[in-house]
């Protein structure tokens, strides 16, 4: 709902005032990308299970493209290679 409100104003009597968007900040998505790994440019991984439960594969995925890492899924792990570089696969 407050996605849906983005870019318009919303009237509080005669006041107006702008919406911003509401950045809701998951501890266990935090403490994923807080690791030692990430700031290294290590990986990092996941089980999908946990991931689905936790948070959803759908905002995982966001999370790891908005920081521009590359994500595996493998083995019913998520590896995370936190490292914008490019990549290639060799085997």
């Amino acid at each position: 709902m407050v996605n849906a409100c983005l870019g318009k104003l919303a009237e509080v009597g005669r006041m107006r005032h702008a919406v911003l968007p509401v950045t809701v900040v998951n501890p266990w998505l935090e403490g994923v990308f807080s690791a030692k790994a990430v700031a290294r440019g290590g990986v990092v991984r996941r089980a999908v299970r946990d991931v689905e439960r936790e948070i959803g594969r759908l905002r995982f995925v966001a999370e790891v493209r908005r920081r521009g890492f590359h994500l595996v899924e493998c083995g019913g792990q998520f590896i995370v290679i936190c490292n914008p570089g490019q990549m290639q696969v060799l085997c």
